[in-house]
């Protein structure tokens, strides 16, 4: 076991990236906001505290577990989020009355696998929280998009949602590299290698490997989406496209992805989870700052109960 792969290195990674993820979630959803709107064209951070939503409320659940098991437990995220579940933090709908059916005393598996008629949810919900798990399995990308497929069928079972948490995940373990993040072809090649080619997610990527060159990110996000239907197919590609053009630079790459709208703190928590998986993807401190702090039980001692 090397140091990279050892629980207390994975874990020292999860949480790097979860902090990243919180900020990009806070400060993004702090843009829906009509006064802050100015600010945002401007490239300027309002005042804080700024505020997460569930997407960082979850991915604490997802860590909490790793903690613990050292792998997705289903049982025990499905528990974490109800435990955990705050409606006042921006769940969907469909999400809010699942975690609420599970607290109280519901089956995950029936009560997800029903939800949208039977086919599951298709929303980003699954991708958003994951990206912490890819840096968790840094050293191991295929078992990375393995663990967040299983960590997806709790809330979101419908393929396209799978897809989108296996994509996120790889793309984090790829950014995480002990030997330091892949080039921005690269990342988006290895990810597009690691997810089912026949998705619309998969042929988002690709289309999104093939808009590298564009420096006109409102262009791309109209061709690909961004969050504005809050599918992953919509969500995903673009998210990425950010990411993998600003590892190592956490700052350009928010800017870059918040400007376009769409589902703002879903796209930045992202991309910011995913640029922050790497060393050189520190946030800004000040930016850390004013976000909301993570909560005590999102990292116990690895081994033990959260």
């Amino acid at each position: 076991m090397t140091a990279h792969s050892s629980p207390d290195g994975r874990l020292s990674r999860a949480l790097a990236c979860l902090r990243g993820l919180s900020v990009g979630d806070a400060l993004g959803s702090q843009f829906f906001l009509p006064g802050n709107h100015p600010l945002l064209k401007r490239g300027e951070v309002p005042a804080g505290p700024w505020r997460w939503t569930d997407d960082t409320e979850m991915a604490c659940s997802v860590v909490a577990v790793l903690a613990v098991h050292q792998r997705v437990d289903q049982d025990a995220l499905a528990a974490s989020f109800a435990a955990h579940h705050d409606s006042d933090r921006g769940y969907g709908r469909a999400v809010d009355r699942l975690l609420r059916l599970i607290r109280e005393g519901g089956d995950w598996r029936a009560a997800a696998a029903a939800l949208f008629d039977g086919r599951g949810s298709w929303g980003n919900g699954a991708a958003m929280r994951i990206a912490p798990l890819g840096a968790w399995y840094a050293d191991d990308p295929e078992q990375a998009t393995h663990q967040a497929e299983i960590s997806a069928y709790p809330t979101h079972q419908h393929r396209e949602a799978v897809v989108g948490a296996m994509a996120v995940a790889a793309a984090a373990a790829l950014a995480a590299a002990p030997d330091g993040p892949p080039a921005a072809d690269a990342l988006l090649d290895g990810v597009i290698s690691l997810v089912p080619k026949k998705s619309a997610v998969g042929a988002g990527l690709r289309r999104a490997r093939d808009m590298l060159d564009y420096d006109d990110a409102a262009t791309v996000a109209a061709v690909l989406g961004c969050g504005r239907r809050t599918t992953a197919h919509d969500t995903v590609p673009f998210a990425l496209w950010s990411a993998a053009r600003a590892l190592g630079d956490y700052e350009r790459g928010f800017w870059t992805t918040a400007r376009v709208g769409g589902d703002m703190d879903t796209i930045c928590a992202i991309a910011g989870g995913v640029i922050a998986s790497g060393p050189a993807g520190v946030p800004p401190a000040v930016w850390v700052e004013r976000t909301e702090a993570l909560p005590e039980w999102a990292a116990p001692p690895v081994g033990l109960p959260g």
